[in-house]
């Protein structure tokens, strides 16, 4: 699967009013731990690959996930190839990273407060040292990327958002260059 993905820098209360006015769905808040890893064969940075362990925390219930995101594979937006599965136990994931020669670069903490517009998840996050952005986004198989951009595209205007304003770095890429 393919996750396309718009994301702006935004203040969050007018897109909550946009959000309600268009019949959104909220669907929850999240707390988010995110440690990326650096690889010992080959440096992510220069690949525009991602391997991630993220650690969520939902009304009291904790998640944990281990994700690969592959390189973007196109200019018009962030999307990329992901692959992700849960993990039972963090620290265990972590220990075995650690002994395949992996090492922790930095960790993302972020506030996630998530919508249903259309079948696209549109995300408010506050990012610890960054502050406050948007995304809109949705996975989808390959043959469906460029509909489903203009799809995400469409909705970023809906909410009084330029897309001409996206933001093609993660917020690792944001926080390391800050």
């Amino acid at each position: 699967m393919y996750e396309v993905e718009l994301k702006v820098r935004t203040p969050h209360d007018p897109v909550r009013e946009r959000l309600s006015a268009l019949g959104a769905d909220r669907v929850g808040a999240v707390r988010q731990v995110d440690t990326y890893y650096d690889a010992p064969h080959r440096d992510f940075a220069d690949t525009d690959e991602a391997l991630r362990i993220r650690r969520e925390e939902t009304n009291g219930a904790a998640e944990t996930h281990i994700t690969y995101k592959g390189p973007l594979v196109e200019a018009a937006s962030k999307t990329r190839r992901e692959v992700e599965t849960g993990v039972a136990d963090g620290d265990r994931m972590d220990d075995i990273l650690d002994a395949l020669g992996f090492s922790p670069a930095a960790v993302v903490e972020k506030e996630r407060e998530r919508y249903d517009l259309d079948g696209y998840t549109v995300t408010l996050d506050t990012v610890g040292d960054l502050g406050e952005f948007v995304e809109i986004e949705r996975e989808v198989p390959e043959d469906d990327l460029e509909a489903t951009r203009e799809g995400a595209v469409s909705h970023l205007r809906d909410l009084g958002l330029d897309p001409a304003d996206q933001i093609r770095t993660s917020y690792l890429g944001l926080l390391l260059d800050s």
